[in-house]
């Protein structure tokens, strides 16, 4: 069995997280047991929800357990199979960490999907055609509910969220307005995603600059908004958001480093008999093949054209971790490994 490398959490973050909070580490692979498949990952995915798992206090998922490896999606190649479903050579998508290997018992239901990479790179199943595409499409579909000529808007347009937000909503007829920080990335997102606007957030910096931007690029108000960011740039949008307008609450980057985010106008939630609803999108496994299908059909008709940040080796997950969580990727952040 092969020399496996490994990233381990050694320590929890103190405010911003830190190279210090991670380590390199060897490790030996076990043989396999009955059931069990060897993987070797090809990309492993960073996003920003470890950030939060880093952290020891309540959420919605268990903190990240220290001196073990860092938990995330992966996609690679079976290596060694002892299941009868899986061969060598089978590219598949799974939840095997920041390491080069992983053992997986493809016995336990969902741990381990194969893939078809004819019309669709190895890459984007964990991006647009997995875990990122799938949480736009929840929070599209189920929680947002768009009628043709709705106005809707997405924070962190030009990540791996957004640009399968875009695809999506422009899909169903919806006018689709991006925030986005950087002129580069804002025009990413107009002219490769097709949104209809973008505003730039680094150069309306507060809630009164925001929500003015906002007026400007949603003539006929908000009627749904996807929530990556938090902070003032929802106190901007609840102050154009129409009645009954609906809120898909997915991420609070601003906050995972600790900091409280308050919000400055919470009436508005009742004045204008907004929606809010947060919503975690493995508890939603039964709409994933539903969703997959619609996805994997944007990209094959290159309809959805999704961006890629690539960190080159394991060794870099660290640092590109970190840069996400400043907003330096453009698109979807990975780590390639082979």
């Amino acid at each position: 069995m092969p020399a496996n490398q490994q990233i381990h959490l050694v320590s929890r973050p103190t405010g911003e997280a830190s190279l210090d909070n991670f380590r390199l580490v060897e490790s030996q692979t076990p043989p396999l047991q009955p059931n069990q498949v060897l993987v070797r990952h090809h990309y492993l995915s960073l996003d920003p929800y470890m950030r939060g798992r880093m952290n020891e206090s309540k959420s919605y998922a268990q903190p990240q357990p220290l001196n073990q490896v860092m938990q995330g999606g992966t996609v690679g190649e079976v290596v060694e199979s002892r299941h009868p479903g899986y061969q060598s050579g089978d590219t598949v998508v799974g939840f095997g960490g920041w390491q080069q290997y992983s053992v997986v018992d493809a016995a336990q239901p969902g741990v381990l999907r194969k893939v078809d990479t004819t019309h669709v790179p190895l890459s984007h199943y964990l991006g647009a055609v997995g875990m990122p595409g799938v949480t736009a499409w929840y929070g599209l579909e189920k929680i947002i509910a768009p009628k043709a000529g709705d106005t809707l808007v997405i924070s962190a347009a030009s990540g791996a969220v957004g640009s399968a937000f875009g695809a999506l909503a422009k899909a169903r007829g919806c006018r689709v307005v991006g925030i986005a920080g950087g002129a580069q990335k804002c025009r990413y997102v107009t002219e490769e995603l097709g949104f209809d606007a973008c505003i730039d957030y680094r150069e309306h910096p507060d809630t009164a600059s925001m929500s003015q931007a906002l007026k400007a690029a949603c003539p006929n108000g908000i009627d749904g908004y996807f929530e990556n960011v938090g902070g003032y740039i929802l106190d901007a949008v609840l102050l154009r958001m129409n009645a009954f307008g609906r809120i898909a609450l997915c991420g609070m980057i601003a906050g995972y480093d600790g900091a409280p985010l308050p919000m400055s106008n919470p009436q508005l939630l009742l004045v204008n008999r907004l929606k809010l609803e947060g919503f975690i999108v493995s508890e939603h496994m039964e709409v994933w093949p539903q969703a997959l299908k619609e996805l994997g059909g944007l990209v094959a008709s290159g309809k959805l054209r999704p961006r890629e940040s690539i960190a080159q080796g394991l060794a870099a997950a660290p640092e590109a971790f970190l840069g996400l969580l400043k907003g330096r990727n453009f698109g979807k952040q990975l780590v390639k490994l082979v």
